[in-house]
């Protein structure tokens, strides 16, 4: 089973390539230029989008060829004031800049919209921000030219003191998504509400590929275990969802992902770092009936807990670990 490995965002090596500056509503307004002010958000939003360049160019300086956008290279960007605003088309050589090197790399990447995206909710206007924001995801993957491969991997959201209804809504709203959106989804697990066994039968419902977080799994089950699940969440990424605009000679692998608890006291809290030997046991587990699988870490050191990961995994070099590259390696079953 071939494994790589990718992070988040940010990079904790490369310095000063911040993709998240942003500037606040109160800071806007406060502008008196309108259009001055709406061309201070470009040029942030450009250098952010620049930064993403830089980062891309060192991971692939670094052979990581799985990455996570930030959420946050727009600042503003579906704000209410600014509805007539159209930053994909005022950036538009910036967003396809950052497409093509990932095109021409062959990339895997994705967004994780902010946690207030939120599908099952039974409030109207936050379901209508959230299609908003999402629309918003998928037009930044669209103004960088990326196909379907490229996701936007959400949770189900909050239960509302009832999950079954909570679940429900979930379902209408997506069924009701145009295929546009639909195709660029993926549903993860959390750690608090919609776990492991009740995203996947949602997946399963719409068609739609499963994220396993198996951080999240762990505080947050009904007693089963992750590697029992997985034939099924394999499945769901051979969905029409799953493949829509994918060269049939290319398909995606199944996506996890992994971090460990920041502490005893803290187990939901993501480390600075990625214990080895857990991810391990489970990819060991899932190897003998998975050709490939690529791993988003989700620790505080972002590229930094990447490179640890892999120092730390060079122990096991020669024992059913062969390494392929700086950040991707075979798991012998």
């Amino acid at each position: 089973m071939i494994v790589r490995f990718g992070y988040v965002a940010m990079s904790t090596v490369v310095k000063n390539a911040s993709p998240s500056k942003t500037m606040t509503y109160k800071t806007f307004s406060s502008l008196s230029d309108r259009e001055a002010a709406v061309r201070r958000l470009e040029l942030i939003g450009a250098d952010n989008l620049h930064n993403t360049l830089r980062l891309l160019r060192h991971n692939e300086a670094n052979d990581i060829k799985v990455y996570r956008f930030s959420s946050k290279l727009l600042p503003l960007a579906t704000h209410d004031a600014l509805y007539d605003w159209n930053p994909y088309a005022a950036l538009k050589d910036q967003f396809q800049e950052v497409g093509d090197f990932v095109k021409q790399h062959g990339m895997r990447v994705s967004f994780h919209p902010d946690h207030f995206m939120v599908l099952s909710t039974p409030r109207p206007e936050v379901l209508h921000s959230s299609l908003r924001d999402l629309r918003h995801h998928v037009a930044m993957l669209e103004a960088m030219g990326l196909d379907g491969r490229a996701k936007n991997n959400i949770h189900v959201g909050g239960a509302y003191g009832d999950k079954l209804s909570a679940a429900e809504r979930f379902r209408e709203n997506v069924t009701a998504l145009p295929d546009s959106i639909k195709n660029r989804l993926t549903f993860e697990n959390d750690d608090k509400t919609f776990n492991a066994l009740e995203t996947l039968e949602l997946c399963e419902a719409l068609g739609i590929p499963m994220v396993l977080d198996i951080h999240h799994q762990w505080v947050n089950n009904e007693g089963e275990q992750p590697v029992d699940l997985w034939p099924r969440i394999q499945r769901t990424w051979q969905s029409p969802h799953a493949q829509a605009d994918s060269p049939s000679s290319d398909p995606l692998p199944p996506k996890i992902h992994a971090s460990s608890p920041k502490s005893a006291s803290d187990p939901r809290g993501h480390a600075d770092h990625v214990l080895a030997q857990p991810l391990l046991d489970f990819l060991r587990a899932i190897a003998p009936a998975t050709k490939r699988v690529d791993v988003m870490l989700e620790a505080k050191q972002k590229d930094g807990a990447l490179f640890m990961l892999m120092e730390d995994l060079r122990q096991y070099e020669g024992d059913g670990v062969q390494f392929l590259s700086e950040a991707s390696v075979r798991i012998q079953p």
